[in-house]
């Protein structure tokens, strides 16, 4: 599994509730359209954690590369229903921050004598 993360803040004017709500459409769509398996939204706690990585973390879970490219696929075509879905988000979120992990160690790993 591949974990697609995403920090951010919310722009001046958006309430928590109203940016939920945009990532839990435009995401679901992704989910229904089997573009990615799921995904998590999640917000700091208590004011715990790096600030430079924003108090919203998103969590997009895909099988592999091959289906992340091909959620990207889907949403550069900036075709509806997904554009409107992708731009309603997008209004909301300031100070993003990417990053690309993985379950480890790897399925298909060797697992040999190695200690990880």
């Amino acid at each position: 599994m591949d974990l697609y993360n995403i920090w951010c803040n919310l722009k001046s004017g958006t309430t928590d509730v109203e940016f939920s709500a945009s990532v839990e459409r435009y995401l679901g769509e992704l989910r229904r359209t089997d573009k990615i398996v799921g995904f998590r939204v999640m917000r700091r706690k208590l004011g715990l954690g790096p600030r430079e990585l924003g108090e919203f973390h998103i969590v997009i879970e895909v099988r592999d590369l091959a289906q992340l490219d091909q959620a990207f696929r889907t949403v550069s075509t900036r075709s509806n229903p997904v554009e409107a879905l992708h731009a309603a988000v997008n209004q909301s979120a300031c100070d993003v921050t990417f990053a690309l992990y993985r379950d480890f160690p790897d399925p298909h790993r060797e697992q040999g004598d190695e200690k990880f």
